[in-house]
């Protein structure tokens, strides 16, 4: 099989010393909890996703995050291979509960950190062979993967393996771009491409699909001709601008129905001015407050998996694009079947 990497050895049967404290902190007996900064200082520890627990598998676990270090898929600025590991050290900010929605994920499922798929970042098509081989150990295990990018290209392994198991899934995407294109370059796979590949694979219920924030230029006069065909719901940044996406979302439950859900979140959807560490950023996009409601709108949906992508923080030195990508990874987290409510 493929394993999957991770540089640091977890922590010995989860235990945390804490400097000062007679006794060691335990990671929950039954279910692991993100250490307390009031109990373990934040530097401290294994730069793992929350600073959980490290496993070297998904077995035993009902959600996983896990980390695609690619971006050899890219078309503009690369860097999102660096994406996870930013990601896990911003987290450390992000604690056990959720105070906006009252969610209680880790009263609710055992999550821990399954480190990173061994891509080869020499050979992209190889690179999706891995992923796709290490997703399909993932969902084959019952657990439910949270994913840190890498670029977007990832995301197509991922729903070979998704689909294999759930059959042709809905879609709740969100980016400035509809990733439909075809060729670049005589190539067929890169980040710019993996929605088309999923529609001709038929990996997607294209009935619902919806795609949320797409905006910028465009090569073609028409350029969400395709998705349309397809059935696609395509929402334009403009139709987001200055307004509440709850309703929206309200629309979009109904649209998804109790049928498997997965989520894929591209950093670039929001605006620059709050992500500017992505390789590909758009003018005009989304809030993060709009980013919040599209996921918190997803609560009560089928959610079988998550990514979150494109996160290329040495385009962001103060470290804010990784910390709204760790953020809502967590939100993802919160709106999960079975967790539970404070």
């Amino acid at each position: 099989g493929v394993p999957l990497a991770f540089s640091c050895r977890p922590p010995a049967r989860g235990l945390l010393q804490h400097p000062g404290h007679g006794a060691p902190r335990r990671w929950g007996s039954q279910l692991n909890v993100p250490p307390s900064a009031l109990l373990v200082a934040r530097p401290v520890g294994v730069c793992s996703m929350m600073k959980l627990p490290v496993q070297a598998s998904a077995e035993g676990l009902d959600a996983a995050f896990v980390g695609v270090p690619l971006d050899t898929g890219t078309s503009n600025r690369p860097g999102a291979r660096f994406g996870p590991r930013q990601i896990r050290a911003e987290s450390a900010m992000v604690r056990r509960y959720n105070g906006s929605t009252g969610a209680a994920p880790f009263d609710s499922l055992r999550v821990a950190d399954i480190g990173d798929v061994n891509v080869n970042l020499y050979n992209l098509p190889d690179s999706c062979r891995l992923i796709r081989e290490s997703y399909q150990r993932i969902v084959a295990s019952g657990c439910v993967p949270l994913t840190l990018g890498g670029d977007h290209t990832i995301t197509y392994p991922i729903l070979q393996a998704m689909a294999e198991k759930h059959g042709p899934v809905g879609l709740v995407h969100v980016d400035a771009h509809t990733d439909t294109g075809d060729i670049a370059l005589g190539e067929k796979i890169y980040h710019g491409t993996p929605f088309r590949r999923c529609v001709e694979e038929g990996l997607l219920d294209c009935s619902r699909v919806v795609q949320i924030g797409v905006r910028g230029s465009s090569y073609d006069p028409d350029p969400y001709k395709y998705c349309r065909d397809q059935g696609f719901r395509v929402v334009p940044a403009e139709e987001c601008w200055r307004n509440s996406l709850e309703p929206l979302m309200r629309e979009v439950r109904k649209q998804m129905g109790d049928k498997p859900v997965y989520i894929s979140f591209d950093i670039d959807g929001v605006d620059p001015a709050y992500a500017p560490g992505t390789g590909t950023p758009e003018i005009a996009g989304l809030t993060p407050a709009q980013a919040l409601e599209i996921i918190r709108g997803c609560k009560g949906l089928n959610i079988v998996g998550c990514d979150l992508v494109e996160v290329a923080p040495m385009y962001d030195v103060s470290g804010n694009t990784a910390l709204l990508g760790a953020n809502l990874l967590f939100e993802m987290l919160c709106v999960l079947p079975r967790v539970k409510t404070m």
